[in-house]
C-alpha cells in the first residue's frame, strides 16, 4: 500500500493544476480576435463598394434631378482625311537680279516705279547715248574708207594681173599687189567689228530688264554717273512667278517622303502664314537635298509654288504641310470632343435617351480642329463637343446642333422642384436676344486635345 502524499506535495499539485487552463483561454481569445479583424475588414470592403455604388447612383439620380443640360454635340462622320507631313521654311525667289550698266555715261532717265512689275525687255533705265552714237559714225566712216581703198586695190590687181600673163611686169609686183588687197579687206573687216560695237554700246545705253519679276528700290538716280565697275548696280529684280520655299522636315521621316515620291511622283505642298490660319498658296515638291544636316537631324526640302498672288514673298517664314497620304473612311471627330484622363482618352457620348456615357476611343492622328478615330466610335454617332464641363455618366442633355441658335436660359423658378442650385447646374446663360449667337465669353469652358 502506497503512503499518503506529502502535504507539500499536494500544495505544488494545487498551484500547477490552474495553468492548463489559463492557456487555453488565451488561445480562445486569439482567434476571437482574428476573427473579429476579418469581419470588420469585409464590412469595410462591402460597405466601401455598396459606397462608391451608391455614390454613382446619387450623381445619377441627381443629374436626372437637375434637368438637361445644354450641349453643343455634332455627329462622327466617315471621310476622307489627309495626313501631312510639317515643316517650317523660308520663301526663296527662283532667280533675283541686280540691274547694272555695261558701259559708262550719264543716267539721262529712270523708266521704272519702285516695286513696280516688270517684263523681261522692259526700259528701265536710259543713259546718254550721244557718246556712242558718235563712236558709231566714227567706225562707219572708217569702215567706208577702208572699202574704197579695197575696191581700188582690187582693180590694180587685175590689170597686174593681165599684165603678168603678157610679161609686162615683173612676178613680184603682181604678188605685192596681191598682199595690199588682202590687208584692205583685213581693215574692212576691222572696221566692221568697230562698228558692231559702237551699235552694241549704243544698244547698251538702253538699260531693259532680263527677266519678269518684282523691281526693287532705286539705287541711283537720274543725273547721275554710272559705270560699268559698280557695286551696287541701279536696281534688284526678284521673280516672284513662280516662286520656291525651302523647309526643313526631320530626318526620321525622310524614307518616307522618298517612298511616296518614286517614279516621277510630285507631292503636294501648302504653304500657310507663322499663326497657321491663312493658306498662303499651293504647289509640288520640286526635289530632296542632298544630305542631312547632322547638327540638327532635318534634311532639306524644295517645293515651287505658281503665286499667282504674290502672296509668297521672299525670305518670308511660312509653314509647309506636305501632303504623304490620304486615308479612306476615316471617323472624324471634332478634336473639341476628345478629353484626356489619367488612364485614357474618351469622349462623351450622346445615346438615343438623351443621357450621356463616357467612351473610351483611340486617336489614330489630328490635323488642326478634326481628329482621327482608329477605335472606339463609329460614323454616325453623336459627341459632345461644347459644355462637357457639366457631364457626368449619365446626365440629361439637351442637344443642340452647331447651326442652331442657342435657346434662352430658363429661370430658377422653372426648373425642376424651382431649385436655384438646379440652375447652376442645368442651364447656361443666354444672350441678350433671342436669336443672337452666344460670344465666345458666353460659352462654357472646353478642354481643347492637343496635338497627337
Amino acid at each position: 500500500m502506497a503512503p499518503p502524499p506529502k502535504q507539500s506535495d499536494r500544495e505544488k499539485e494545487a498551484r500547477e493544476e490552474p495553468r492548463p487552463r489559463f492557456h487555453k483561454h488565451k488561445r480562445r481569445w486569439v482567434w476571437v480576435a482574428i476573427a473579429v479583424v476579418i469581419a470588420l475588414a469585409l464590412f469595410l470592403l462591402l460597405r466601401g463598394g455598396s459606397s462608391s455604388s451608391a455614390k454613382k447612383a446619387a450623381a445619377a439620380s441627381k443629374a436626372r434631378a437637375m434637368g438637361p443640360v445644354p450641349v453643343l454635340a455634332v455627329q462622327a462622320r466617315a471621310g476622307e482625311f489627309p495626313v501631312y507631313l510639317p515643316g517650317l521654311g523660308n520663301v526663296t525667289a527662283l532667280n533675283t537680279v541686280t540691274v547694272r550698266t555695261r558701259v559708262d555715261g550719264q543716267l539721262l532717265r529712270v523708266a521704272f516705279q519702285e516695286g513696280q512689275f516688270v517684263r523681261g525687255g522692259d526700259l528701265l533705265a536710259q543713259i546718254d547715248p550721244r557718246p556712242f552714237q558718235v563712236q558709231l559714225t566714227q567706225a562707219e566712216g572708217q569702215m567706208a574708207k577702208d572699202q574704197a581703198a579695197l575696191k581700188n586695190a582690187r582693180l590694180d590687181l587685175q590689170r597686174y594681173q593681165v599684165l603678168a600673163r603678157e610679161d609686162s611686169i615683173p612676178r613680184q609686183q603682181l604678188d605685192t599687189q596681191a598682199a595690199t588687197v588682202a590687208q584692205f579687206e583685213a581693215a574692212v573687216q576691222t572696221d566692221k567689228g568697230a562698228v558692231d560695237s559702237a551699235k552694241l554700246n549704243l544698244t547698251y545705253s538702253r538699260i531693259t530688264a532680263p527677266l519678269s519679276g518684282r523691281i526693287g528700290l532705286r539705287l541711283v538716280d537720274a543725273g547721275n554717273m554710272v559705270h560699268a565697275s559698280d557695286t551696287n548696280g541701279l536696281a534688284v529684280i526678284t521673280q516672284l512667278q513662280p516662286v520656291s520655299i525651302l523647309f526643313t522636315i526631320p530626318a526620321d521621316s525622310l524614307p518616307r517622303v522618298q517612298e511616296k515620291t518614286r517614279g516621277s511622283r510630285h507631292l503636294k505642298a501648302e504653304a500657310f502664314d507663322r499663326d497657321q490660319k491663312n493658306q498662303l498658296g499651293t504647289g509640288e515638291l520640286l526635289t530632296i537635298d542632298n544630305q542631312i544636316d547632322q547638327s540638327t537631324g532635318t534634311v532639306r526640302l524644295k517645293a515651287v509654288f505658281p503665286n499667282q498672288d504674290s502672296r509668297l514673298f521672299p525670305n518670308q517664314f511660312v509653314n509647309v504641310r506636305l501632303l504623304l497620304d490620304t486615308l479612306q473612311g476615316a471617323v472624324i471627330v471634332p478634336t473639341a470632343a476628345l478629353q484626356r484622363s489619367q488612364q485614357s482618352t474618351y469622349v462623351y457620348l450622346v445615346k438615343p435617351d438623351q443621357t450621356t456615357t463616357m467612351r473610351p476611343v483611340e486617336v489614330q492622328l489630328t490635323d488642326g480642329d478634326q481628329a482621327v478615330i482608329a477605335r472606339g466610335l463609329s460614323a454616325g454617332d453623336v459627341v459632345v463637343i461644347d459644355g462637357v464641363d457639366k457631364l457626368q455618366e449619365g446626365s440629361k442633355v439637351s442637344v443642340r446642333q452647331p447651326d442652331q441658335k442657342r435657346p434662352a436660359a430658363k429661370s430658377p423658378s422653372a426648373l425642376p422642384n424651382g431649385s436655384a442650385k438646379g440652375a447652376s447646374h442645368g442651364s447656361t446663360s443666354a444672350p441678350a436676344a433671342a436669336g443672337d449667337r452666344p460670344s465666345p465669353s458666353e460659352r462654357p469652358a472646353v478642354r481643347r486635345e492637343g496635338r497627337i
